[in-house]
């Protein structure tokens, strides 16, 4: 028999774990504290390190109905718009690595990922308070008072997970001084800019915007991150000022000042960095996604390691299926010091995208400048397979 996994959390991660533990041959039900799947957020990048895994899971060819295939990733000086660097993306990405890059809305991709697990599979409503073992197999407790015990417990809850805080206790955030705003923009109120189907960030002296299509082009993603000293409030969903944004980029490129004159209703949150966990898993219980490394958005990977993660749980757990603490520490140990790696990255690009005016910023754009190109220092992020990776260490 099948050893059985309850996944706590909904989100894109969790659906993503319960679709690889699945195909693998686990028994999985996930469990999300909402009355429905989460879909919240906006636009999500999906680079080929995530797609390949996507795909293996059979789940791009529905994605790609509802993505979008941006041709080039450029990074643009803030007040006159000059292209510092350029990367072809597009086929030249999916030759490259072998996968594509997308941008898709998180709802859509919810959409793609619920629709691969039996509705049985996925039950809503299910508050998670706490875990704990019993004997050598684990139990979640829920806020209404029931229990589920499983083989494995996956924490897959975000970034204020229920799972990590029991069995680690609270969690130390930093806050950045970042705050970032996002929203929606349809593509029609935008058609007179004629802004082509690339990821573009526009990076400014103590702030930087993002803007691509996502939802097959009907929609415009916009996130937007200045440097504020007060407001801490960690939430996806807080409404924003609509002119306390445009004020704070103002002087910037005419086309910013476009882009969000039609944001009608963006959203506000701060941003929060955290050190690496020194161990996600705990017997039979385990983290994953962001409940395990929640990293800054500057990387685009928040998700894409979510992914891996899922890919390499699903093998060790197939492959150890008597002995699931063996599977869980092994599944920690491939992924731990990568997703690390990526957390650092992340950081470090919250400070160079915000760099003033000035010498250290005139030696980044050089930098840039000189690595138009898929330059061969993306190769560990996008090429790597995590799971051909285990393949060849136990061979």
């Amino acid at each position: 028999m099948s050893r059985s996994v309850a996944v706590v959390g909904g989100g894109i991660g969790g659906l993503t774990a319960a679709v690889a533990l699945l195909r693998a041959g686990l028994d999985v039900r996930v469990y999300e504290q909402a009355r429905a799947l989460p879909a919240v957020g906006a636009g999500i990048q999906l680079a080929p390190n995530c797609t390949r895994i996507l795909a293996r899971l059979g789940l791009l060819p529905a994605l790609e109905r509802v993505a979008v295939r941006p041709a080039t990733f450029e990074f643009r000086r803030w007040d006159d718009g000059r292209v510092l660097s350029r990367t072809p993306l597009g086929d030249a990405v999916e030759a490259t690595f072998g996968a594509p890059y997308l941008n898709a809305h998180r709802a859509d991709l919810t959409t793609v990922l619920a629709d691969a697990l039996p509705a049985e599979r996925i039950e809503t409503g299910r508050r998670c308070v706490g875990v704990g073992h019993r004997g050598e197999r684990a139990e979640v407790w829920f806020a209404d008072g029931s229990t589920v015990v499983a083989d494995a417990v996956v924490g897959a809850d975000g970034i204020h997970s229920a799972v990590r805080q029991a069995l680690f206790g609270a969690e130390e955030a930093h806050f950045t001084g970042h705050v970032a705003y996002r929203g929606l923009v349809g593509a029609e109120r935008v058609a007179h800019l004629r802004l082509p189907r690339r990821c573009t960030v526009r990076l400014g002296p103590g702030a930087h915007l993002v803007h691509y299509f996502v939802a097959a082009g009907r929609l415009l993603n916009v996130v937007c991150v200045t440097e504020e000293g007060s407001w801490r409030r960690e939430s996806w969903t807080d409404r924003a000022d609509p002119e306390e944004l445009r004020t704070a980029f103002r002087g910037w490129h005419p086309v910013v000042g476009e882009i969000l004159d039609a944001l009608d209703a963006p959203l506000k949150w701060a941003l929060f960095d955290r050190d690496p966990l020194p161990c996600w898993s705990d017997g039979a219980i385990t983290l994953l996604g962001d409940a395990g490394h929640p990293m800054l958005p500057y990387g685009a990977q928040g998700f894409g390691q979510a992914v891996e993660d899922a890919a390499v749980l699903a093998v060790c757990l197939a492959d150890q299926q008597r002995d699931v603490r063996l599977a869980l520490s092994r599944y920690e140990a491939a992924r731990r010091d990568r997703s690390a790696r990526v957390q650092a990255m992340s950081r470090a690009n919250g400070v160079r995208f915000h760099l003033l005016d000035g010498p250290d910023q005139e030696a980044r754009d050089a930098v840039m400048a000189s690595s138009f190109g898929l330059s061969p220092e993306i190769d560990w992020l996008y090429g790597q397979d995590p799971v051909a990776n285990m393949a060849a260490h136990s061979a």
